[in-house]
């Protein structure tokens, strides 16, 4: 039996972050913070031009908004804490904090790789399947998508959450890692996690395994269906909006799959640390992709820097 986390003699932990790392430290810090103000800017903006321009009321804009207010939600939720370890050493966190941190990382994480896949089904049918699309991606099936997307990914976050955070800490509360990731978290566990270790591979099977499944044969029928188009003017459009999203979806999907896919730094029974690849993969999850997202969407969709270009035209007139 788990003891509550509430006898656990642990009541906050240490976050080492890169600490053994001062020079590096200092770099991360500048470009880390110059990365997250790109993130919120450009995120904002994308949700600001696909709410206020009715063209871009259609349902790949929708998800687009969607994945840009989850960026702007697991930015302001780790990145500051991120920050902040670089400029204090040991920086510690209380246990709640350290759940809630924990919570929203794996919420944000599993909604988006469901989204994504949501994502890919959106352009599915509406390259595969065009006369079809109004039936099958209608307003009431893309919300419930984008709703489903997010009750997925914060119902397996609570689930998890809770396992972790249920076994006793008896101790050591020096987490070898930026933030709460629940990995790094439940190494300091002295009882046996083996309930965890299931529940975590069962949850990358369904949050990971099958939505890049699905992505990958969603693409094949619709790099298949692309070919098919007789003109090179034809092929290029759906080429362009595409590649645009398959670009960043290999990007986190990848990124993921490095970070979760390696038994052995990765591995929860035995004794292994991070390496500093490990916490230089953490990052570039955590803040590259969600930098790239805006700025590969708005450069691919014409719809999109036209909507930007007017946006600003009417801010400048208005001054």
């Amino acid at each position: 039996m788990y003891r509550s986390s509430w006898t656990s003699p642990v009541v906050r932990f240490i976050l080492l972050g890169l600490s053994a790392h001062p020079k590096l430290e200092e770099t991360f810090f500048v470009l880390i913070l110059l990365m997250c103000l790109g993130i919120l800017l450009g995120n904002g903006v994308l949700i600001l031009v696909t709410t206020l321009d009715s063209r871009l009321h259609t349902p790949m804009y929708f998800f687009l908004g969607n994945l840009s207010f989850l960026d702007i939600c697991y930015t302001t939720s780790s990145v500051p804490l991120i920050l902040d370890s670089f400029l204090t050493p040991r920086k510690t966190i209380s246990f709640s904090a350290c759940t809630v941190q924990m919570f929203l990382f794996f919420a944000m994480g599993a909604t988006e790789c469901v989204l994504r896949s949501v994502m890919a089904f959106d352009r599915y049918v509406a390259i595969c399947n065009p006369l079809r699309y109004p039936e099958v991606i209608s307003k009431a099936a893309y919300v419930s998508m984008a709703a489903g997307s997010w009750a997925a990914g914060s119902t397996t976050a609570m689930a998890q959450t809770s396992l972790a955070m249920r076994v006793p800490f008896c101790g050591d509360n020096v987490i070898d890692h930026f933030t709460c990731e629940i990995l790094a978290v439940l190494k300091l566990a002295c009882a046996d996690i083996t309930i965890n270790v299931i529940s975590m591979r069962v949850a990358s099977v369904i949050f990971l395994g099958v939505p890049v499944l699905f992505v990958f044969v969603s693409y094949m029928f619709i790099i298949a269906t692309i070919l098919r188009i007789p003109s090179a003017e034809g092929r290029k459009k759906p080429f362009s909006t595409c590649s645009a999203h398959l670009t960043v979806v290999v990007i986190f999907y990848g990124t993921i799959l490095f970070m979760y896919g390696k038994p052995k730094s990765k591995d929860l029974l035995g004794a292994d640390k991070e390496y500093i690849s490990d916490k230089l993969t953490f990052l570039f999850y955590g803040v590259v992709t969600p930098m790239l997202n805006p700025i590969i969407y708005s450069l691919r969709h014409k719809d999109m820097k036209a909507a930007v270009r007017k946006l600003v035209a009417q801010k400048c007139f208005s001054q």
